[in-house]
């Protein structure tokens, strides 16, 4: 079988750990924060876990 290419665009949002666990940003902190509350945009800078189910579907993806 040949080797699986990495999804570019995938790999531009997703972030794979050396532990495995699959990160992500938040939607919705991209523009228009001014008129959004400064709790919002302080949640939104944080990092996003995924879901186990959509880490495992991506993990072989993104790598």
């Amino acid at each position: 079988m040949p080797k699986l290419k990495t999804h570019k665009g995938l790999k531009k949002v997703l972030n794979v750990r050396k532990s495995g666990t699959v990160t992500t940003g938040h939607p919705g902190s991209r523009h228009n924060t001014g008129k959004k509350s400064a709790k919002f945009n302080r949640r939104k800078r944080m990092v996003a876990g995924l879901s186990k189910a959509d880490s495992n579907r991506f993990k072989n993806i993104v790598r």
